[in-house]
């Protein structure tokens, strides 16, 4: 069945001053996708570049490979790189991608589409800390600093570091279902989802020394999707009061409690829809939606699309 199986091709484009750990994202998350990816390198000129590091990176391939690409993802590089304007053979580069082609840009690398003229327009996230740099510069674009990656169709930005591995695993659950997604998150060691609406920057992730963490209730609450649970449920099973189990939470998680738990059945109803044959009402009380209802109003406020079109899509990638 492989062999039958169509291959995409994922060019990296690595610009001067790339981020080395960024850099390997794409070809750590695509190549453990059973083969379903193949991922190449480049640079604007075939040349090595050099990393924000102390080493410099040697590629296989010039700027003509990007216009075989399915999909292009452009590297973030360290902020003292990041382009004033775009430079000439970064835009001869650029245009070599095909109009179809889907392009994914990480952390910083947003500055060069947006240099480029692709996120005119259109919304788009990158990391926090050069947001109102970003902002003085495309003012078009319609920057939320707030999400961990942004999927705008063909263009999809991503924040910092770690989102890389986010947005790739977004696209292998886009395009071929949760099942390969999460075989791949495990491969890899990393979450196997983490919604694109995520706080980017939570303001106290470690609690501090001696405090006590919501981790184990939030574990405890997985296991109980499908049952009533409520903010002094929480706070109970963590043995805290309403007020600071409410405080702790969202500085740990930077969410709420009960969005969270909502963000969660979400998920666990998308998993169920792409890989059973339950029916949404069904689905909806294994996740702990009162009805199917419910569940069409949630999932649809989260992702835009009924139950029904989710399946169909996810479904069908999966085949």
């Amino acid at each position: 069945m492989r062999g039958e199986q169509r291959v995409e091709r994922v060019v990296v484009l690595a610009l001067d001053g790339v981020y080395p750990f960024e850099l390997g994202i794409p070809s750590r998350i695509f190549g453990a996708a059973d083969g379903r990816y193949e991922v190449l390198t480049c640079t604007v000129d075939g040349q090595p570049v050099r990393t924000n590091a102390d080493f410099t990176v040697s590629v296989e391939h010039g700027p003509e490979i990007l216009a075989t690409a399915d999909t292009v993802v452009v590297a973030s590089m360290a902020i003292p790189h990041i382009p004033a304007e775009l430079p000439a053979e970064v835009a001869a580069a650029l245009a070599r991608i095909r109009p179809d082609a889907r392009i994914v840009s990480i952390c910083t690398a947003a500055f060069v589409l947006a240099a480029a003229g692709l996120l005119d327009g259109r919304k788009a996230t990158t990391h926090w800390c050069v947001v109102d740099l970003f902002r003085s510069r495309y003012p078009h674009v319609d920057l939320d600093p707030e999400v961990l990656f942004v999927d705008d169709g063909r263009i999809l930005t991503s924040a910092g570091a770690a989102s890389g591995v986010d947005v790739c695993l977004h696209i292998v659950r886009t395009d071929h279902g949760s099942e390969l997604a999460n075989a791949v998150a495990r491969r890899c060691v990393v979450p196997p989802f983490r919604d694109g609406g995520q706080a980017q920057y939570i303001e106290q992730p470690v609690p501090e020394s001696g405090a006590a963490s919501t981790a184990a209730t939030r574990a405890w609450a997985l296991e109980r999707l499908d049952e009533p649970l409520t903010l002094s449920d929480l706070a109970a099973h963590a043995r805290m009061s309403l007020r600071t189990f409410a405080r702790r939470f969202n500085e740990e998680v930077g969410l709420s409690p009960g969005r969270w738990i909502v963000q969660q059945r979400i998920a666990r109803a998308r998993h169920l829809l792409e890989s059973s044959d339950l029916s949404v009402d069904q689905i909806a009380g294994h996740v702990g939606f009162a009805t199917g209802a419910s569940l069409r109003q949630h999932l649809h406020a989260a992702i835009g699309v009924s139950p029904q079109a989710y399946r169909r899509t996810f479904q069908t990638a999966a085949r």
